[in-house]
């Protein structure tokens, strides 16, 4: 009856002693829920590294405000081959293409990519 009882004991703890040895793979990185947008920069505030995006089409406008941390790939794609440019070169009226993500109304840019500039068709009188 001993052998018994032992023979259950070691069935039922060698699959559990086994199964803890096995190496646990790393989780896997998820990767950040991300949203486009396309559109004008109406605004820029170099100090709190944050860009402002109006898009839209006729009267259905919004606008997007972008987190831009140090590491957001910023590039100029209007002249030929993409150039790596920082965020004091983004003007008012750069037609832009940003990468973006984050929880609620906190937004962060993963890339921005300056694709051409509005034209306003006013010109300036010296």
């Amino acid at each position: 009856m001993n052998r018994f009882k032992l023979l259950c004991l070691a069935l039922f703890i060698a699959p559990v002693a086994v199964a803890a040895q096995q190496p646990t793979a790393p989780p896997t990185a998820v990767p950040a829920p991300h949203d486009t947008v396309r559109g004008a920069i109406r605004a820029v505030d170099v100090r709190a590294r944050t860009v402002d995006v109006t898009s839209g089409v006729g009267y259905a406008l919004r606008v997007v405000r972008l987190q831009v941390p140090a590491s957001t790939q910023i590039t100029d794609q209007a002249d030929g081959p993409p150039d790596r440019i920082g965020l004091s070169e983004l003007k008012l009226g750069d037609v832009v293409r940003a990468v973006f993500g984050g929880p609620g109304t906190q937004f962060v840019a993963y890339t921005i990519e300056r694709v051409g500039r509005m034209e306003t068709g006013v010109e300036s009188t010296p």
